[in-house]
């Protein structure tokens, strides 16, 4: 079951008129990934730990 996620953020980074991966939290602190050009965009889930490897790895990759 797909959790409620809150407070849906874009990138400072990206276009603000155009579609864009958002990032959204859940009150157990999960992080969820959707794609903002879609309608129902399906959601990637991570955990705490998860989102920050990843957010780590993307930092490194850049």
């Amino acid at each position: 079951m797909t959790k409620k996620f809150r407070a849906w953020r874009k990138s400072r980074h990206s276009d603000p008129g155009s579609g864009c991966v958002e990032a959204g939290r859940a009150s157990d602190g999960t992080v969820g990934v959707r794609d903002s050009k879609l309608d129902r965009s399906p959601i990637l889930e991570f955990t705490p730990a998860e989102w920050k490897w990843l957010l780590q790895r993307i930092r490194r990759a850049a």
